[in-house]
């Protein structure tokens, strides 16, 4: 059987998630730290750790099988592989930033003004679709302090919290894409049957993230109100209790919506209301 081979960064703001969720799917590897390669023990698998701009090509040179990155460097990197899974970690914008006293003010007004970034690919497509002409300045690293230096007009980098567009005189103006971490796969990678396996563990654990486990009692007289608003993975569970007249009804709960679902389970009558995490969900 033929070993997998997955991507991942061996450093930076998606390792942690990464390796946690490859964890979490059940595989053990050691050395992950200090090496660049990590087989795992308990299934056909081998971890490379390597810089994130690499990563999309080693998987569309066929190098590794899957990788793990950021949707802005596969769309900057312009490879051709296979989205299998968005993984709901690693978020973040790409936006345009100015500086707290510039006079730019509508999209238009970058047109001949110079933006600074380390994305120059998506930033020229995102101009072009835009019709502006601006005068794009690659520069590596430590982008925002090229306004301050009187190199750029703008910037255009990666924004989490905006703490570092504050901290350097500048502002957000315009949102250019939105990214999040990608599980990718080389070409025709989706039809090996190991790669659905391993798509299968991600997707439960994915699954288990965003719902939570719960457990409630309720009066007979009041189970169809609570069960119009328990959908469940198929169906909520019913069992009796003890006590007459009452019953504990097994099901999960979005959690997008837990708090507001539960103020409505409580005014239709639930009592005794258990909220457990999950830990995987398999469907099929």
């Amino acid at each position: 059987m033929k070993t997998l081979k997955i991507a991942i960064q061996k450093s930076g703001r998606l390792n942690e998630k990464s390796v946690e969720l490859l964890k979490n799917c059940g595989l053990n590897f050691e050395n992950y730290k200090s090496s660049l390669i990590s087989p795992v023990s308990n299934f056909p698998l081998e971890i490379l750790f390597l810089r994130d701009d690499d990563i999309p090509e080693y998987v569309q040179d066929g190098i590794a099988d899957l990788g793990i990155v950021g949707e802005n460097v596969i769309e900057e990197t312009e490879v051709s592989v296979s989205y299998l899974q968005h993984l709901g970690f690693g978020k973040c914008s790409l936006k345009i930033a100015i500086t707290n006293n510039s006079d730019i003010e509508n999209l238009s007004d970058l047109g001949g003004r110079s933006i600074a970034t380390t994305y120059p690919v998506i930033l020229g497509k995102f101009l072009k679709k835009q019709n502006i002409q601006a005068d794009i300045r690659t520069i590596s690293g430590s982008v925002e302090i090229s306004p301050g230096l009187g190199l750029s007009d703008a910037i255009c980098d990666l924004v989490s919290t905006g703490g570092t567009l504050k901290s350097n005189g500048l502002k957000p103006f315009a949102d250019v894409m939105s990214s999040e971490a990608i599980l990718i796969g080389s070409k025709g990678s989706e039809n090996n049957d190991l790669v659905q396996e391993l798509m299968q563990r991600i997707q439960s654990v994915l699954r288990a993230k965003e719902t939570k486990y719960v457990v409630l009692n309720v009066l007979k007289e009041n189970l169809p109100n609570v069960l119009a608003l328990l959908p469940g993975v198929k169906s909520p569970s019913v069992l009796p209790l003890a006590e007459e007249g009452w019953v504990a009804v097994h099901t999960v709960i979005p959690e997008r919506d837990f708090w507001d679902r539960i103020s409505q389970l409580k005014q239709a009558g639930a009592q005794g209301i258990v909220v457990m995490p999950i830990e995987k969900i398999i469907l099929e």
